[in-house]
């Protein structure tokens, strides 16, 4: 069964750089009724007072990343109220994962982690306008990367789309979402 067949609430994360954004969006617009909710969104909300997550973040960035968190999943509930399919990212890392899915009631619910290799989100990254990595720091990736496999809990769809154009990360997740990404 494909993902067009349901009308599914889909969690998408990653490492910055992995294709959260340009998946998301191509996937929410392969439904007659979709919507993209970008998690960061949330944190730009923020214009004083804002405390960013860092590789030592304190209990304050991680109060705010939770309520990030917290607001993503009801804005996804809200919208597939409505009658819509929802697809959010954001980076989700670690055992926030749990969290997260938890606080999306809307079914089905599916997780999918984009996982390209750390020599792809590199090049991606220098691609983009935005930069999430320090410019010439490529040991920062592969340590992010190194971190986000081992600290993430296996949830989902783990996908490699290094060698996927991001119609084929799409189209996988379609073919795959409710197998591998589903949850109760």
């Amino acid at each position: 069964m494909s993902l067009l067949d349901v009308r599914p609430a889909v969690l998408i994360t990653g490492l910055s750089a992995s294709g959260k954004s340009t998946v998301g969006d191509l996937l929410a617009r392969h439904f007659e009724r979709g919507v993209h909710v970008k998690g960061d969104v949330y944190r730009r909300m923020i214009v004083s007072g804002g405390v960013p997550m860092s590789a030592a973040p304190s209990e304050e960035a991680w109060r705010q990343y939770r309520l990030r968190c917290q607001l993503g999943a009801a804005t996804a509930d809200a919208y597939h109220d409505a009658g819509f399919a929802v697809v959010v990212q954001d980076v989700i890392v670690g055992p926030v994962l749990v969290d997260y899915v938890s606080a999306i009631r809307s079914r089905p619910r599916i997780v999918v982690v984009l996982a390209p290799r750390p020599e792809v989100i590199l090049a991606r990254e220098q691609q983009r306008s935005k930069n999430a990595y320090p410019p010439g720091e490529a040991s920062v990736v592969v340590e992010w990367d190194a971190a986000f496999r081992r600290e993430t809990p296996a949830l989902g769809l783990w996908l490699d789309t290094s060698d996927q154009t991001p119609l084929e990360t799409v189209a996988t997740i379609l073919d795959r979402g409710m197998e591998g990404g589903a949850f109760p």
